[in-house]
């Protein structure tokens, strides 16, 4: 660890230590919203070293590859927290902890980012290459196609409405084929989605994930073995974590559905947003939307349906079919992202109006 900056390592040492304490709180027996709280601070900062590992091994690799890299291993603390949760019976809470991710970035942090990158634009227009973002729109379509077919299915309560197991097996099959189609190319080409090749520069030399390349401050070995340990802790945080959320959520009288959708998405996805608004601020347009709009596409193509899969190994089995008033949001999500990035393009006010659709959706959950 000696190639660390000296606030690299502060932060390592702070993760450390909020995590210990998280541990402490769970082991002894400490009050729910205390527990409940320094487990959703430990899971973001695990979250960062994930991402802080990840970038350092990845700057031995293309920039396809670490894009790739950066956006799956990104997403350990969402997958973990959702593994947890179904085992543990919290379907509401598996189910609003990836579409949560998916609105989370999806609008909140896509809007800010345009907010930011706009204002810091000589026009106040925000410019972005259109491949990325309509690739990301391609696989969120298909998901959204499952996801709807199935909600008019249950709601009309046709023959096809009892087999909804069947149904998103068969899915999450397809998902999985049609994100792979589109992921090994990707990886092929040292050219990333939203780039234009033959370009020179530091957003070019990035991959998709937003990190440019530099020379690597740690060593392989020190890269693996920081990923695995902070892979090995957020999967201890993720189950405090859902250990502390039902007493918690009692205590505050918070619905579940908030808790998965705003707390557990903000908190798990806290690097790809933190890093967003950076590079935005940055005047890196493309790579600002390369972080959010890859780890979209990440979540909804590849995420959501590896957990679908996964769940019928556990005492709660996930599934597409979702409550109706989350279909109509990310349907009209897709749209929305679709209207404001697919041009290339995007001002300030176009940010505001998608962070107001997650604001309003967030407060449907305070509800629920």
């Amino acid at each position: 660890m000696r190639g660390l900056t000296r606030n690299e390592r502060t932060v390592l040492l702070v993760v450390a230590v909020v995590t210990a304490l998280a541990g402490a709180a769970n082991y002894g027996e400490w009050s729910a919203v205390p527990r409940f709280a320094i487990a959703t601070l430990a899971l973001a900062g695990l979250a960062w070293v994930v991402s802080f590992a990840t970038e350092q091994l990845g700057e031995r690799l293309g920039p396809a590859q670490t894009g790739m890299l950066q956006a799956t291993l990104g997403n350990l603390p969402e997958l973990f927290v959702v593994i947890f949760a179904l085992q543990k019976g919290e379907l509401v809470v598996a189910q609003t902890a990836i579409v949560g991710s998916i609105f989370a970035n999806a609008l909140l942090v896509l809007g800010l980012v345009i907010v930011v990158g706009s204002r810091r634009a000589p026009d106040g227009v925000m410019r972005f290459h259109k491949r990325l973002p309509r690739d990301t729109a391609t696989l969120m379509q298909v998901t959204v196609f499952i996801i709807v077919l199935l909600g008019l299915s249950l709601g009309s309560h046709d023959p096809a409405s009892h087999h909804v197991k069947a149904i998103s097996i068969v899915g999450a099959i397809c998902l999985l084929f049609v994100y792979a189609m589109w992921a090994v190319p990707y990886l092929r080409d040292d050219t990333p989605p939203g780039v234009e090749p033959g370009r020179s520069g530091g957003d070019e030399r990035a991959a998709a994930g937003g990190a440019t390349r530099t020379e690597a401050r740690l060593t392989l070995r020190g890269s693996v073995v920081l990923l695995l340990v902070a892979g090995v802790g957020a999967a201890f945080v993720s189950d405090w974590f859902i250990e502390a959320l039902q007493p918690a959520i009692d205590i505050l009288n918070l619905s579940q559905a908030f808790a998965g959708l705003v707390i557990v998405a903000i908190a798990g996805n806290a690097v790809e947003h933190a890093a967003g608004l950076l590079l935005a601020h940055r005047r890196r347009s493309d790579l600002a939307i390369s972080v959010v709009k890859n780890s979209v596409a990440q979540i909804s193509a590849f995420l959501f349906p590896a957990l679908v899969l996964i769940s019928f190994a556990l005492s709660t089995t996930l599934t597409f079919a979702l409550a109706p008033v989350y279909i109509g949001a990310l349907a009209l999500t897709v749209l929305a992202v679709a209207q404001v990035t697919g041009d290339g393009e995007a001002a300030a006010f176009e940010g505001w109006a998608l962070v107001a659709l997650y604001v309003v959706l967030a407060t449907f959950t305070l509800f629920e």
